[in-house]
């Protein structure tokens, strides 16, 4: 049955168990800081709260965009597999130094340290799909650990509102700890290799298949530093970063004070927004792959993320509210996945590590997002409205910058099927 796709099961599905986990771990806590006892815990009060809030997601998101720079080097000379086993082993440390934290300051430590294990997911998920994958199935390939990234929080929403409302706070964290050592790292540890040719269960006739290259593919994005589109992608990733952790962070706070959203209501429409997320992120992988056109899906998912957050400030029904929120969110989610696509795109194997070190730098601005919008609901008494103005503001930015892209990706979509026009005339 998978005679020449077990590339699937010995990459794909790690690296999908991979994110599904570690999203839970670094984007759970948007569900754990509604939970009064944690705040009451850590002394999460005040009129301040909220900017207090914001800065556990900054300090994480600094560590993990500044660590990303230095995993891609890493992995480049270590490999993808080592270097997973190793981060797996630091994430299930912090997961259980955070559940018995006493104290803001020991948490944060926690969250410094885990964003630096974490610091090498991107990064070591482009060198596998990099190294396995055949370049006419990246969109494929791509999707599926991506799909992970979405479907984790949306199925975590649910498992740690149960713990915490079966337990307590502290479990959710030892929990997660738990998932990665039983069920993630036994997977790198014994399905997963570095490249095709190292793993000794893999067919010549599959290998055959990925390693099929086009030359003149392979000429042309040799130094992906020299390609100023992939600039205009790492700025796009910025602005994404920004957006997608702003609302992310910010969304199960926004639907309870802002909104007055119940517990278990907030859990629903949290996880339907990750659920929009992976459809988003499913629906640009089968287009990119078909249509040719990442920049100009690209640019429309930055076109529905303005009208998405623009219906959120107008509705004055709350439920239509959260849901627009959540297709902004999700919206973002597909600009992430076509981002990491240009990212294998724009590189080779040998450079894969590097570029999407670089390209996960790009998470530093999620963290200043998280801040940002805490910061600025506080000064305005509770009020979400100024800061999704402003998420409004960078996505429009990012549509811009991705006009840049549109004409060398249609001239180059034409050359490619040049020959074939050709043979038909």
């Amino acid at each position: 049955m998978f005679n020449g796709n077990k590339r699937w099961i010995y990459i794909a599905l790690p690296i999908f168990f991979f994110w599904f986990f570690g999203q839970i771990d670094k984007l759970g806590i948007s569900i754990i800081q509604t939970d009064p006892h944690f705040l009451k815990d850590l002394g999460l009060t005040g009129a301040d709260k909220n900017s207090k809030i914001g800065m556990i997601t900054f300090i994480f998101t600094i560590s993990y965009a500044l660590s990303n720079v230095f995993w891609g080097f890493v992995i480049d000379k270590l490999g993808a597999r080592k270097t997973g086993i190793l981060g797996l082993i630091v994430w299930a440390i912090t997961m259980i130094i955070g559940g018995l934290s006493t104290s803001y300051e020991m948490f944060i430590i926690s969250r410094v340290i885990l964003g630096i294990g974490e610091g090498m997911m991107i990064p070591i998920c482009g060198k596998f799909i990099s190294n396995w994958f055949n370049k006419r199935e990246l969109g494929r390939a791509q999707s599926s650990w991506l799909a992970g990234n979405y479907l984790g929080p949306a199925c975590g929403a649910f498992i740690l509102t149960m713990v915490i409302a079966t337990f307590h706070w502290q479990a959710a964290f030892f929990f997660l700890a738990g998932f990665n050592i039983l069920i993630v790292l036994p997977m790198f540890i014994f399905l997963t290799r570095d490249t095709p040719e190292e793993h000794p269960r893999l067919d010549k006739s599959e290998l055959a298949f990925i390693r099929q290259s086009d030359s003149n593919e392979m000429a042309k994005k040799q130094n992906f530093a020299q390609d100023y589109r992939y600039w205009i992608v790492w700025f796009g990733m910025l602005v994404a970063s920004f957006l997608f952790f702003g609302i992310s962070v910010w969304l199960p706070t926004y639907l309870v004070g802002a909104k007055g959203f119940s517990r278990e209501a907030m859990t629903g429409i949290t996880s339907l927004s990750w659920l929009f997320a992976l459809g988003f992120v499913l629906l640009c992988g089968f287009l990119s792959d078909k249509t040719k056109r990442p920049g100009l899906l690209a640019t429309i998912l930055f076109i529905l993320t303005c009208l998405f957050l623009t219906a959120a400030i107008l509705s004055p029904q709350p439920v239509l509210a959260g849901v627009c929120m959540g297709l902004a969110m999700g919206a973002q989610g597909g600009v992430f996945h076509l981002s990491n696509l240009f990212n294998v795109k724009f590189s080779t194997p040998e450079t894969a590590g590097r570029a999407a070190g670089l390209m996960g730098f790009t998470n530093i601005l999620g963290g200043f997002a998280s801040y940002i919008m805490g910061w600025m609901v506080d000064l305005a008494h509770g009020d979400f409205g100024p800061s999704i103005v402003m998420l409004i503001i960078a996505a429009s930015l990012g549509f811009i910058a991705y006009l840049f892209t549109l004409k060398k990706e249609a001239e180059e979509l034409k050359i490619e099927n040049l020959p074939a026009n050709r043979v038909t005339v």
